[in-house]
């Protein structure tokens, strides 16, 4: 009796130190992710935004590497170069010219010779807003310190959210540039990095792994074609009109579209104030073609985004356009290609299980078949109760 509560005190020691031990190294486990984690979040958007970037280049940068002969490194460091130039070169003439014009309308304002020039009356014939917008113009035109008083609100907040937004973009660009090089290291090890990702995934998710991480680039892919594929090719039909209504500002209004659309902004923005400038040089003929032309490069992102995300993937076209939704929603535009992918494989597990069910009830049905013992002859089914 001694030696079993001797035996029994032994176990319920051990017990309890194995998991006093366990939960000190979870424990420590857990307090060394943590740390672990908020040592790389800094890096963590940039970094992600290179994997992203190096993905949708990743063809091209096999094009190049066949030029220059194999160096992929050259090749690598040659699109992140360009795409630099091509991102911040329009950025900076952008900022340039909006502190030149902010400086000059301020040297104006303080001079006491500041004067806007009156609308005309096709600006009153702009359908729904035509009179609003000209007796808003006419009251800035004829007594400038009423309408300021009038609509300092408006302007404080506009001016609030116009520095925040320079101040966003700058950091915006910043984060851009640092993931460019980033994608730029990615592509040029492209070779280690997939095989260890599909190390990774295919320890983590089984066979499946492998096809999984295609799913992931195709999708990434896919997105980036309905995103940034539409957004040039609504900026292009945008700066087709404006350059040949002969806008003086065609460019600016060219890359402000562009940049609204990448950001999933309407680009009705920029096209209704220009819309109603156009209507107040213009005859009105001409002022409702560009009009028309302007509403449907404006509104052509909403039947082009169908046609172009989503191709060359077995995933519905609805799932990629609400994960991409969603995605912007609840985490920006980063967010906007993270969504699709998480979307996708929860697709992909669904119909995996979906079969998976189906095949397991044809193999029962089956089985049962098979085990049941074939009648003989001359023998008759037991009758039904």
């Amino acid at each position: 009796m001694e030696q079993h509560q001797f035996d029994y005190k032994k176990q319920s020691q051990f017990f309890v130190n194995n998991i006093v031990e366990s939960a000190i190294r979870v424990g420590l486990l857990f307090i060394l992710i943590v740390w672990s984690f908020g040592i790389v979040k800094p890096f963590l958007i940039p970094v992600l935004w290179g994997a992203i970037i190096a993905v949708a280049l990743m063809p091209l940068t096999l094009k190049l590497e066949a030029l220059f002969k194999g160096r992929r490194g050259l090749a690598a460091t040659m699109i992140a170069l360009i795409g630099i130039t091509l991102f911040v070169v329009p950025f900076v003439l952008f900022t340039i010219s909006l502190i030149e014009a902010i400086e000059g309308i301020s040297t104006t304002i303080s001079s006491g010779t500041f004067k806007i020039p009156g609308p005309t009356e096709k600006v009153a014939e702009v359908p729904i807003i035509g009179q609003q917008l000209f007796d808003i113009w006419q009251l800035f035109s004829t007594n400038l310190e009423k309408a300021f008083t009038r609509f300092l609100p408006q302007l404080t907040s506009g001016i609030t959210a116009l520095a925040s937004l320079v101040g966003s973009s700058i950091v915006s660009v910043l984060m851009f540039v640092i993931s460019l090089f980033i994608s730029a290291a990615f592509m040029a090890h492209a070779s280690s990095i997939s095989q260890s990702i599909n190390a990774l995934s295919i320890r983590i998710a089984g066979n499946s792994g492998a096809e999984w991480t295609s799913l992931c680039t195709a999708t990434i892919r896919s997105v980036l074609l309905g995103v940034v594929g539409v957004a040039c090719i609504q900026a292009l039909l945008v700066g087709i009109g404006v350059f040949a209504i002969g806008l003086p500002a065609a460019g600016l209004v060219t890359v402000l579209v562009l940049l609204l659309a990448i950001a999933q902004l309407p680009a009705l923005l920029v096209v209704a104030p220009v819309i109603a400038y156009v209507y107040s040089i213009h005859d009105t003929t001409t002022a409702t073609i560009f009009t028309v032309w302007s509403l449907l490069a404006g509104l052509s992102d909403n039947f082009l985004k169908p046609l172009l995300m989503g191709r060359g993937l077995d995933i519905p076209m609805p799932v990629i356009l609400i994960g991409a939704i969603g995605g912007m929603i609840v985490s920006g535009l980063l967010g906007l290609f993270i969504g699709p992918v998480v979307l996708a494989i929860w697709y992909q597990l669904f119909i995996t299980w979906m079969h998976e069910s189906e095949s397991a009830t044809e193999s029962k049905e089956q089985a049962n078949a098979t085990d049941q013992p074939p009648l003989s002859e001359g023998a008759s089914l037991p009758p039904k109760l």
